[in-house]
């Protein structure tokens, strides 16, 4: 798949005024400081779509993209909040779940998980949370390029490892880098193919 096309839809906090729910729908989660500004700007081929910044935890909204027309692309804010209140922490934990367990047009939430880090209980409370309520997702490492190739296969064996103690089968897992753009077309390519999954049930 090439993008082509990506612009700015809207941002609010509920997703009962989220865009009309007739396209397929894909949307991008992660712990404060994971790089999921740079993926989807690297994704997209655009650096200035998501909003990026040294201070974690800027996204603080559902911001919808639409893509080539045919599908959106979700920013959401993260779930290992940084420096907030807990009453900020309380309003995001709310407004996520309400979406995620809402938006019926949501076909994968893409969770990242920074490659340089072991797997952390925030992250593995959050994909039993997506289990448990039947949410389809899928994994990305992000930062690989952070890591030489025998830290890199070490981290992922050992995640995938402690994932298989509780789980029997793991989603799909991507590896990327958004400097050096690798891993993308894989991501792009899974999207088509969920894409045209979805199309031919409409």
């Amino acid at each position: 798949m090439n993008i082509k096309q990506a612009s700015f839809v809207i941002s609010n906090t509920n997703y009962k005024i989220c865009p009309n729910d007739n396209k397929a729908e894909y949307a991008f989660i992660g712990r404060s400081n994971v790089g999921k500004s740079s993926l989807i700007n690297a994704l997209t081929n655009n650096k200035t779509l998501a909003k990026t910044s040294g201070t974690p935890g800027k996204t603080q909204l559902i911001n919808h993209f639409i893509i080539n027309k045919n599908w959106f692309l979700v920013d959401l804010p993260g779930y290992g909040y940084a420096k907030i209140s807990k009453v900020l922490r309380a309003k995001f934990k709310k407004m996520i779940s309400d979406y995620l367990l809402n938006r019926h047009n949501l076909i994968c939430l893409f969770v990242l998980i920074d490659a340089r880090h072991k797997l952390q209980d925030i992250d593995k409370y959050f994909m039993q949370w997506l289990a448990e309520n039947e949410i389809p997702f899928s994994i990305i490492f992000t930062k690989i390029d952070k890591l030489n190739k025998n830290n890199l296969a070490k981290n992922i064996a050992d995640f995938k490892n402690k994932m298989l103690r509780e789980w029997e089968l793991l989603p799909e897992i991507f590896i990327t880098s958004s400097p050096q753009k690798s891993g993308l077309k894989e991501i792009l390519k899974y999207i088509e193919k969920l894409n045209l999954k979805f199309n031919s049930n409409q």
